[in-house]
């Protein structure tokens, strides 16, 4: 097995003598890359964001900003990292020359104060610089900054791409004014030509330190022979989750077994009967790829966590973890969709309907693994997200509830509800599709509909939110609904 390495700002560095557990942030802070920061040490900051080299959707390679506080370092083996000390070479090894056009707008801009979020900042910030379908827009005929969406710039730049980055004492505005300035990348620009190569290959990983092992395979088969040996093995993919247990609860696992990089996990099929998306794929990468072929999803992804986490995080780990606040488990089943489980003997599909069985547990056996998602087709036309939270963005949700309905001739025809918050695991809102399907869209079918849901699930009282509150949101969530789809009532 060849030694685990990381290319740094285009120098290579063993990730020897790092534990398999010290992260990505640890390990480049080591050799003396501090403008990687720790803030929160859960992703919540960004003040530790880097760029990876990463396969794109609209070029070979895409720069993807990711937290480095959540990867462990042995899970970039073999790949490209840029840090916010290597922009302003191209990533490339050499003496410093001049600032990257982000950093430059930063400055001029007033973008920093007190410095310590400004390069997790610039990361972030470089990633939506270097986004290939990024494309300028006109400026509103007033000059106004605002115009008609305050969240993308002329210059074609999504400030959600910043919705991972918290600064404290700069205020937005002037980092904002920063990033709706910065131009196009040049055709010299270093980082712009590496685009156009395809992005290191995934290689094979057995990295082990103090009785601790990180591996990674090349095949599915063979990752599931291994779970079968170690099925107490930690699996992880984006380190979204495992990262926090790792920081905050100080949880170390004697074997990590890596999935993000198995090909056959990395699928995405659109099928005239199905759906089906690949468990490893990042949110961001679905995201792209379905480019608004599931409205339901395309809801979902904005509302979910931040870019820096949408980047890393998988649908195969938001319902592997089994969390029942997770976001898109109320999503996923009022799609009525599926879970593809794998192991070393063969493969099996399950309703995510049946797939939940308890607080944080599942169907799921050891040594499985979800290999894919499977969303049927036809998709219901009439659908919504609505995800009560105490922040906009970037929070945990206190209520989310998913609608798919389908609607003919004023008529509920079918209703699919899905529920996250409400009881011990995601759930569908069974008695409240019996109480509209059939019956007519109108508001004393949704009125009556809402007092039902309501009731649906156990919700409880905790510091998000109160069991009374919670009920009130999701009869409330139907009634918002119905009054931002008046027009289903004469289809």
């Amino acid at each position: 097995m060849v030694e685990a390495r990381i290319t740094v700002n285009g120098t290579e560095a063993p990730i020897s003598p790092a534990a398999p557990h010290t992260t990505a942030l640890d390990f480049l802070r080591e050799r003396g890359l501090t403008g990687t920061k720790e803030g929160c040490a859960e992703g919540e900051c960004g003040a530790c964001s880097v760029l990876v080299a990463r396969p794109g959707v609209n070029k070979p390679t895409d720069w993807v900003a990711v937290n480095a506080c959540l990867i462990p370092a042995a899970a970039l083996d073999g790949q490209e990292v840029v840090t916010a000390e290597g922009l302003a070479t191209g990533g490339a090894p050499g003496a410093f020359s001049a600032l990257h056009p982000v950093q430059e707008e930063m400055a001029l801009r007033g973008g920093s104060q007190c410095g310590y979020c400004t390069p997790g900042f610039v990361c972030s910030m470089a990633s939506e610089y270097y986004r290939p379908d990024r494309c300028a827009h006109p400026e509103p005929a007033d000059g106004a900054l605002e115009g008609a969406d305050a969240e993308h710039g002329p210059n074609g730049f999504d400030l959600h791409a910043l919705s991972g980055n918290l600064c404290r004492c700069t205020g937005y505005r002037p980092i904002r004014d920063a990033a709706f300035a910065v131009g196009e990348p040049t055709d010299e620009d270093p980082l712009a030509q590496r685009r156009e190569q395809a992005p290191p290959a995934p290689v094979a990983t057995e990295y082990t330190r103090d009785d601790s092992t990180f591996l990674r395979r090349d095949t599915l088969a063979e990752t599931l022979e291994l779970l079968r040996e170690r099925p107490d093995a930690v699996v992880v993919a984006g380190s979204t989750d495992w990262g926090v247990e790792v920081n905050i609860r100080a949880r170390r696992a004697h074997c990590v077994i890596a999935i993000d990089r198995l090909p056959e996990m990395r699928e995405l099929r659109v099928e005239a009967d199905s759906i089906e998306i690949g468990a490893a794929l990042t949110l961001t990468e679905i995201e792209r790829r379905l480019d608004g072929e599931v409205p339901l999803l395309a809801d979902l992804f904005p509302q979910f966590a931040s870019r820096l986490i949408r980047n890393g995080a998988t649908l195969g780990g938001n319902l592997g973890t089994g969390s029942p606040i997770g976001d898109s488990p109320p999503v996923l089943l009022a799609l009525e969709a599926s879970v593809v489980l794998t192991d070393a003997d063969g493969e099996r599909e399950v309703p995510l309907a049946d797939y939940f069985t308890g607080y944080r547990q599942s169907v799921r056996r050891p040594g499985e693994l979800i290999r894919a998602v499977r969303v049927p087709r036809p998709l219901a036309p009439v659908t919504a997200f609505h995800k009560i939270a105490k922040r906009r963005f970037d929070d945990i949700s206190s209520v989310a509830v998913a609608f798919a309905l389908d609607i003919e001739d004023g008529v509920v025809r079918k209703a699919r509800i899905g529920l996250g918050g409400v009881a011990a695991t995601p759930i569908r809102a069974l008695a409240t599709e019996a109480a509209l399907e059939g019956e007519p869209w109108s508001p004393s079918t949704v009125e009556a509909a809402a007092r039902v849901l309501r009731g649906e699930g156990t919700p409880m009282d905790d510091h998000r939110a109160s069991s009374l509150y919670r009920s009130a949101m999701l009869g409330q969530s139907l009634l918002k609904l119905h009054a931002q789809t008046p027009e289903a009532a004469k289809s």
